[in-house]
């Protein structure tokens, strides 16, 4: 008999269809547990963080043909408006300057004003910046901040930078601390060695200077005179400036600060906290100089280093610390209670969410993020909050927003 004379009877299809049944419900009851096991892997392998989406229109274009240079601070002020600091003219190619040439070789463009201030809405509200009477503009200004009574504070890294400035909101001089040319080491009391940044405690009216790219310390001052009140080294040891060498992950944890000691962050709770770059490392103290904690981050990487500035979440605990890591060109988000990175987005390249030497960060009032880049970077980037979610640790890339 041959396959086509087989004859299936009642009975036999019965069977048939039973054992299809079963075997159909055997395979799904298969799927289902495998889908069940996927999920539970899915979400031992999710944290929970903070999600952004990046802003690819956010700030609006500059006006007269401006450029920014290399962008190399930034601050969110009370009224959640954004001001950076850039390098200008000094860090553009001619091709980009054109129009300011002498002669003029084009019709555009050239440098914005060194500090530029955005609301909102990403509109510039104000511009101002440079040399003039009574103070020494940095040969290479490096990091703003405004503090709680609203002035605006400007270090600077040039290789004779020993001051720091103070302004007004509109750019009113009002205070050198230090003199150009004259530092005189790490434990110098009138001079600081091509600072960082500076942020100011509302709480005690104290400046933090992460000093610097010469100096090896954390300076605090008084910030209605500017006289030292305090300062401190790695581990809260003295400072010293001996040279340590390249750095070696493999070795011995150094005991100084390596330069350049990049940022430092006074938290809600008191912590103050320190960006050691070339040492990969961020460490944390008490606001006299007692040593708490560190942590390490990449911590092979060399070069530039991988801790290059940070701030904190907008809620009160502030739960979480973004870092900025501009030479593996992600935003590390980190626990602040362990100082445990949970995850990271983005990646290096020129298009939005991309990073070319991501150099500084700071928040809003709204936990929205804002990113400067160095380098050929010389770009201001907006990340929006997008609540806190179940994300892939390590690096979970930028959200992008619907078309």
């Amino acid at each position: 008999m041959t396959g086509e004379d087989i004859m299936v009877g009642p009975a036999a299809t019965r069977r048939l269809v039973f054992g299809g049944a079963l075997g159909a419900a055997l395979l799904g009851l298969c799927i289902g547990q495998s889908m069940l096991q996927d999920r539970a892997e899915a979400q031992r392998a999710s944290v929970q963080a903070p999600m952004f989406e990046v802003d690819p229109l956010w700030p609006k274009p500059l006006p007269n043909n401006w450029l920014l240079g290399m962008t190399i601070g930034v601050w969110v002020d009370e009224q959640d408006y954004v001001w950076i600091i850039h390098r200008g003219a000094a860090t553009l190619h001619n091709n980009e300057r054109g129009s300011e040439l002498s002669p003029a070789i084009a019709e555009c463009c050239r440098a914005a004003p060194p500090v530029l201030v955005f609301d909102p809405d990403g509109n510039l509200v104000r511009s101002w910046g440079g040399p003039g009477p009574g103070y020494e503009w940095p040969e290479s200004n490096h990091g703003v901040h405004v503090d709680y009574k609203g002035n605006v504070w400007i270090g600077g890294n040039g290789a004779k930078d020993a001051q720091l400035l103070k302004f007004t909101k509109d750019g009113k001089f009002l205070m050198q601390v230090g003199h150009y040319g004259k530092n005189a080491g790490s434990n110098d009391l009138e001079n600081f060695g091509r600072v960082a940044k500076i942020w100011v405690d509302p709480k005690s009216n104290e400046a933090y200077i992460a000093a610097g790219y010469l100096n090896k310390r954390v300076a605090v001052l008084d910030a209605d005179t500017g006289k030292m009140k305090r300062y401190w080294g790695a581990y809260g040891n003295r400072p010293d400036d001996a040279n340590p060498g390249p750095y070696d992950p493999k070795a011995p944890v150094a005991q100084q600060f390596r330069n350049p000691v990049h940022c430092v962050e006074r938290a809600n709770d008191g912590l103050v906290y320190v960006c050691d770059r070339a040492n990969d490392r961020l460490q944390v103290f008490r606001p006299d100089g007692t040593f708490v904690k560190e942590a390490f981050y990449a911590k092979n990487t060399l070069g530039s280093g991988s801790v290059w500035d940070i701030t904190f979440s907008k809620d009160p605990e502030q739960r979480y610390i973004f870092l900025a890591d501009g030479q593996n060109e992600k935003v590390r988000i980190l626990l602040r209670e362990t100082l445990e990175e949970l995850t990271a987005f983005g990646d290096g390249g020129r298009q939005p969410g991309q990073f070319y030497g991501v150099h500084s960060i700071a928040a809003d009032s709204k936990g929205n993020l804002y990113t400067t880049e160095t380098y050929e970077g010389k770009r201001l980037q907006k990340f929006v909050y997008k609540g806190i979610g179940a994300v892939a640790p390590g690096n979970q890339g930028v959200l992008w927003p619907k078309r």
